[in-house]
């Protein structure tokens, strides 16, 4: 199965006044934040209340500390690519720190990365698996804002919390075979090389994972409180 195709993005096409804009921009400017990008993993994510719907997700990453990094996600890694969402990894040491309704926002990183479906595109295997040692004990929390794989044309409706993979048989073949094809990997093969590696020191936490139940955003309607009766402290 090919790689789906998305819809054409609604607009009209970029004019030369912002491409000269863009232009001057990229001599002039910087782009630090955008610079620290390092390195770009491959992964699937599924809806956390969904698991029937599963994503291609391309992730541009940039180290925080040795203990957090943070990245941009796309539906494909060439130019017109589409930034779908972010995702951040934090240490278990991190993890551990945070509250317990939080924890279910986080997923797991070790079955995405033993099993081989975690992987970073045309890099040698022994240079992948030096970081995906320590990928392995993270944890991740997604949130994706673009429901490409309904076709939408537009980022449309609430940032929705995904999950990663934590099992055989969850993934479907045919993304496992497509993947497989177009970057010329084998997600057995690789299994077999990172057999060795191991997750979280203390096992994967209970309440990771949506507390092994589906997590969705909804939206909640309240009532906002008019300037005149917020407080002003004024110091």
């Amino acid at each position: 199965m090919a790689q789906a195709q998305h819809p054409q993005i609604p607009g009209e096409p970029t004019q030369t006044s912002v491409s000269l804009v863009e232009t001057a921009s990229g001599a002039i400017q910087s782009f630090k934040p955008i610079n620290k990008i390092h390195q770009h993993l491959c992964a699937f994510h599924f809806y956390s209340h969904d698991m029937t719907r599963q994503v291609e997700a391309h992730h541009f990453c940039a180290h925080q500390n040795e203990e957090m990094r943070q990245c941009l996600i796309y539906d494909k890694p060439g130019a017109d690519g589409r930034l779908i969402g972010l995702e951040y990894l934090v240490s278990e040491r991190l993890f551990m720190t945070l509250p317990d309704d939080e924890k279910k926002l986080w997923h797991s990183h070790e079955y995405e990365v033993k099993s081989g479906v975690l992987f970073l595109p045309g890099i040698p295997g022994p240079i992948q698996r030096l970081d995906l040692e320590k990928v392995c004990k993270t944890y991740g929390k997604v949130f994706h804002f673009w429901q490409v794989d309904k076709g939408d044309s537009l980022p449309l409706g609430l940032p929705q919390v995904m999950m990663a993979l934590t099992r055989d048989g969850q993934l479907y073949d045919h993304l496992v075979k497509d993947v497989e094809q177009r970057y010329d990997v084998s997600f057995e093969q690789e299994k077999k090389n990172r057999s060795y590696m191991e997750g979280p020191v203390h096992g994967i936490d209970p309440k990771a994972n949506g507390g092994g139940k589906g997590v969705k955003t909804v939206l909640r309607e309240i009532d906002c409180k008019p300037i005149d009766s917020v407080p002003r402290v004024f110091v």
